[in-house]
């Protein structure tokens, strides 16, 4: 059987304005052969496609668009590399041009509307008559000329985009606009050229010329001001973008240069002076200092560097100065991944948004219907006059336009995730952002994630009146020839108390159970209790019982004698991130059950989870099992979040209804993963359900704001309640409350 490989793009998309626009989009790009997903954003203007490459490409893509009568822009080259930050992308230059369009089109209405409404409004009264120099039909006759002019001018893209979705037998909220400031436009326009064929009288030859302009400058106006609240959602990738420096200083032959950014490449070595930013990734190779990762990690504090450590592109060197090597340039960067991860997250759906698109898609015809109900009612039966039914048909078509319920999720999405990038956590897709809020059950790996997965120096017995210090030196010197972790636990600790080391001679490694070496004289023995038994060397039984009870808890005891006679133990131990307890203890107070899954033994498993404050534990686990156990306790009913960070722990995290995984571990883990904690700390998960927590709840709010326009605004309308031209305020105005509302998202603070 043979592979099918799946390509996934991202095109701009010219000319939607609202849900239904989506629907459309949508819709034909789905009966093109080939295509597996398709994705349509309002709030990015993008389409993201996967599909099979040997039946679809995108010249189909842009013929099944052109066809539903919207524009298909060609694929960005390059899209994403950072590298790149002084230039624009194609579908940036289409958003600037577009917006500046958008900007002289209103002005133009506007300047022309204002006067037109006011003379109209003015017109019916005696008083403005009795001075104005022109009679009311040279009056009206100027007040064609001008509405004119912005129909045809500032209205144009309203009337060709209906037009073009009438040629598909479509419809949207363009056409909605068009029929109604249409209706007004000819029936005004009739009653100034050729009064004759309306048979009506002098005194019911009104002209509603300013309904018609002040409608389409309303709606010019309000999404002028969304495509302003609309380009704030996205600051995150533009944030993100402003992270790297345009140059770096490379020492290639022995030389210094400054050089641009794109012409980095891999194995550069570079030198970073104190305040600059660090322009790649890469690993220090001399010289030392303190980073602000903040931006990235969402870290506060400083992180100390030194040789050996990997530093992250875009990140602030504050005091030192140091040359590293170039890991990764250009889209592999952990810059470029970020901003991937967010541009996808952003453009996903949220399963909450199908409410809107099975509404949107059925939406315009029935306003169209009940509009038409309207006239048909006012003016058949009611028997009021034909503009006054006009009106009332006119005010339906402009209130229910559907702008606001294309934005009510995609806006919040992208705030949402953008705000998340900013503290340190990357959401995949908007799913699992969504998802997150609903877990009930949180199974956590135990090496670090619970721990910090590195063994460390806990706690100190010292025998035969040696002091601790003298101990940490004797036994650090020995284990500086080892490459054991443990060993390598010891020298860290002792270097971290400033307990410096001595010159050992005669070292030898005993496998399996220590070290032996001689310092100044004296032979040092380090090692496992194995060790000690076979050299005969006694333990008081009063040490014994703290040994027992510290192993009891998990610690690995390493015994230290020094000529023959048992001098201490020092104990090394995985311990938990300070932040474990208070995420378990938030986690159970949400009603969440956290649950401990590791290979540990049962013992050392226990230990762990009781200081965790975790009950539940499933211990001596193999990788293989551990998505079996996952997919258990989903068939329990169970809603659960799989957290880890090694390999091992992928099959899980894909298997759990929300991934997450900490930054610090593999690169596949975090590819399993729907959610990442970019700086490893456990603390984050919180932030990450906070934001789940508000992100869903402003999509709600944003919902019943788009809902209610409608809900209100249609039954008014159709009574004959509301007035065209209050009608066109009240649909700007309901795009406006929702983009606005979806930008409070971005002052909210995590827990």
């Amino acid at each position: 059987m043979k592979n099918i490989e799946i390509k996934t793009i991202t095109l701009p998309v010219e000319g939607m304005t609202c849900a239904s626009c989506v629907a459309r989009v949508e819709k034909v790009l789905k009966k093109v052969e080939g295509v597996d997903n398709v994705n349509v954003n309002l709030a990015t203007e993008k389409v993201t496609l996967s599909f099979d490459p040997s039946l679809a490409d995108v010249a189909k893509f842009t013929e099944a668009v052109a066809d539903a009568g919207y524009k298909l822009l060609p694929p960005e080259e390059g899209s994403g590399a950072v590298n790149k930050l002084d230039t624009e992308s194609p579908s940036e230059v289409h958003h600037r041009e577009a917006y500046r369009k958008l900007k002289n089109e209103f002005i133009f209405s506007a300047i022309i509307s204002i006067p037109v409404f006011i003379i109209s409004m003015l017109g019916i009264t005696s008083w403005f008559r009795s001075w104005f120099p022109l009679s009311t039909p040279e009056t009206n006759k100027l007040l064609f000329l001008a509405a004119t002019l912005v129909i045809f001018v500032s209205g144009r893209r309203f009337f060709a985009a209906a037009w073009n979705l009438l040629k598909h037998f479509s419809a949207d909220m363009n056409t909605l606009v068009a029929v109604g400031t249409g209706t007004a436009y000819i029936y005004s326009t009739i009653i100034v050229l050729f009064p004759e064929l309306l048979n009506l009288q002098a005194d019911d030859q009104h002209v509603y010329f300013d309904t018609a302009v002040v409608i389409i400058t309303l709606i010019l106006m309000g999404r002028l001001l969304e495509a302003r609240a609309k380009a704030k959602t996205s600051s995150a990738i533009k944030m993100l973008l402003g992270l790297q420096p345009k140059t770096a200083r490379v020492i290639r032959g022995n030389i210094e240069s400054d050089i641009p950014l794109q012409d980095v490449i891999v194995n550069d070595l570079i030198i970073v002076r104190p305040g600059e930013k660090i322009p790649v990734d890469g690993t220090i190779t001399s010289g030392y200092s303190s980073i602000d990762e903040s931006m990235i990690t969402g870290e506060s504090l400083p992180v100390e560097k030194t040789v050996g450590a990997n530093i992250i592109g875009g990140t602030i060197n504050k005091f030192g100065s140091f040359t590293f090597r170039t890991l990764a340039v250009g889209q592999e960067t952990v810059i470029a991944r970020i901003i991937k991860l967010v541009e996808q997250a952003q453009g996903s759906k949220a399963p909450i948004q199908s409410l809107a698109d099975r509404f949107a898609s059925i939406f315009v015809p029935v306003v169209i219907g009940i509009a038409l109900v309207t006239f048909f009612i006012w003016y058949f039966i009611i028997g009021i006059s034909f503009t006054g039914a006009m009106l009332n048909f006119i005010a339906v078509l402009v209130i229910a336009c559907p702008c606001a319920l294309g934005l009510a999720t995609p806006t919040a999405i992208m705030v949402g995730t953008g705000l998340g990038a900013s503290n340190g956590i990357m959401i995949k897709n908007a799913e699992s952002l969504e998802r997150f809020r609903l877990v009930n059950t949180v199974v956590f790996d135990k090496t670090g994630t619970i721990t910090l997965g590195k063994p460390v120096v806990t706690d100190i017995i010292c025998e035969n009146g040696i002091s601790e210090d003298e101990l940490l030196k004797a036994t650090a010197s020995a284990e500086s020839r080892s490459e054991h972790p443990l060993g390598n636990a010891i020298v860290n600790y002792a270097s971290e108390k400033n307990i410096g080391t001595s010159e050992i001679n005669n070292f030898k490694s005993l496998t399996g159970n220590g070290i032996e070496a001689d310092l100044n004289g004296d032979k040092i023995l380090v090692g496992n209790l194995q060790l000690m038994k076979e050299r005969q060397i006694k333990i008081n039984p009063e040490t014994e019982l703290r040994f027992n009870n510290l192993s009891a808890k998990g610690k690995t005891p390493v015994f230290v004698s020094i000529n023959n006679s048992l001098s201490g133990v020092i104990f090394i131990a995985d311990v938990i991130q300070y932040e474990t307890k208070r995420v378990v203890t938030e986690l159970k107070k949400k009603n969440i059950v956290p649950i401990m899954l590791t290979g540990d033994n049962e013992r050392t498993a226990r230990a762990i989870a009781e200081e965790a404050g975790i009950e539940k534990v499933i211990s001596e686990v193999k990788p293989s099992e551990k998505a079996e156990i996952i997919k258990t306790l989903q068939k329990e009913g169970k809603l659960v979040a799989m957290v880890g960070d090694g390999i091992n722990d992928s099959p899980a995290l894909v298997q759990a209804d929300v991934g997450i995984a900490i930054g610090t571990g593999t690169d596949i883990a975090v590819e399993s993963a729907d959610i990442t904690l970019i700086n490893g700390n456990i603390g984050n998960l919180l932030s990450a359900l906070d934001l789940s927590i508000k992100t869903i709840k402003t999509i709600k709010q944003n919902l019943f704001w788009a809902f209610i326009y409608n809900i209100i605004g249609i039954p008014l309308a159709a009574l004959g309640l509301l007035n065209p031209m209050i009608a066109a305020g009240a649909m700007a105005m309901s795009s406006v409350s929702v983009v606005s509302n979806s930008l409070r998202l971005r002052r909210s603070k995590l827990k």
